[in-house]
Parts: structure tokens; sequence; C-alpha cells
């Protein structure tokens, strides 16, 4: 069945982010052209996931029926790793676009458009993050952001100690797991213990 004979339109292919459906699928036929539709605009509901959902489907599609693959039931295992073995995209992008392959044909078991789903066994690339993105605070912005904190009441001040102690050292905020806070009967101070430390920081709530 070709793709004019579907009773697809731009709009709804449009709410999908496709421009156009893909060849493989509208020679299924009508019910699994609707359900292909259904899985971005029914499935999903955040814009930018099913924007580059489409996209990695899109581009999947046109590289099996530039290598002849014009049947969905060819469509296998082999052929997706395949397919994940040549992606010239980062490890990260590369795991979304398998994502999207799975979800898709997990999608259209469900509805018995195809027996079961070819990528379930495919293994996307690894991907470790072994050093934290989060930027650390220059020296004007960490006093900026001191400035800012209204020091007119115990719990300002307490607020500003801990933020500052925090700049002077260039802790990162997951180092405090748990953190206890014990004023003393001197006003000025206050005792940080922080857990994972064997010592404890005393700082002048006025000194910083």
């Amino acid at each position: 069945m070709g793709q004019e004979l579907v009773p697809i339109s731009h709009r709804e292919l449009s709410r999908a982010g496709l421009e156009k459906l893909p060849a493989t699928i509208a020679r299924v036929g009508e019910k699994a052209a609707w359900r292909f539709i259904e899985f971005f605009t029914a499935n999903i509901r955040n814009k930018n996931t099913r924007a580059a959902y489409a996209q990695a489907v899109t581009r999947f599609f046109a590289w099996c029926e530039a290598r002849g693959i014009h049947e969905l039931e060819k469509i296998h295992p082999v052929l997706i790793a395949a397919y994940i073995e040549q992606h010239p995209g980062s490890p990260p992008t590369v795991k979304q676009h398998l994502a999207a392959i799975r979800m898709l044909f997990d999608f259209l078991v469900t509805d018995q458009i195809v027996p079961m789903n070819p990528a379930s066994s495919v293994r996307g690339p690894k991907h470790v993050v072994k050093r934290g993105k989060t930027p650390v605070l220059k020296a004007d912005q960490a006093r900026q952001l001191l400035d800012a904190i209204d020091i007119s009441s115990i719990v300002g001040l307490r607020d500003r100690a801990l933020i500052g102690l925090m700049a002077q050292v260039w802790i990162a905020m997951s180092v405090y797991v748990l953190v206890a806070i014990v004023i003393r009967k001197n006003p000025d101070f206050i005792s940080i213990f922080i857990h994972g430390f064997q010592r404890t920081s005393a700082v002048s709530l006025y000194a910083i």
C-alpha cells in the first residue's frame, strides 16, 4: 500500500513531529500508520522528546530503505545492531536513538502490528560520565550571592555562614549529605558538622 492511500493528514503528521510517513510503515497499512502516529502524539507528551524521537525513527527507516529493507517484518535484531554500530552520533545520541526505536516497536507489538520487538535485545554504547559539569562560582559571583542574603535574622546569618564556608573551600553541594547545625550560646559562632569529615568547622557569622 502506498503512502498516498493512507489517510494521514499533514496536520496529524505535524503533531507527531514528522514531515511524512515512512514508506516502510505506510506499506503495512492504515492500522499500522495510525499506530505509528499514536506513538508520538498519544504516548510521548513532551514536545522536545517527541521531536527527537521522530527524528531518530525517521533516520532509522531511511537507513533501512537505502539498504533495500522495505518491509517491516524484515527488520531484525542484527539489522538494528548494525545500524547502531555505524551511527555517527555521540554515545548519548546513539543511546537516545536506540531508545526511540525500541519504544516504537514495543508500541507496535501491543497492537500486534509486529509479533516481537527486534530492538529489545540490542545494546547501545556505554556512556559513563566520570566528571561532573556543575560550574564553580567565581569570587565575584559568590560575593554577590552572599550579599543578597538577608542577615537581619539568625536564620539569614546561619545561611550566609554555611554558603560562605562552601564558597571558601569550593565544596560542591552534593558533599553535604548530612549537615547538623548547632547554634551555641555565643551568637557570633555556629558549629557545622559535616557527614564524612572528622573535623568540625566553627565559622564566625560576622566574619563572612
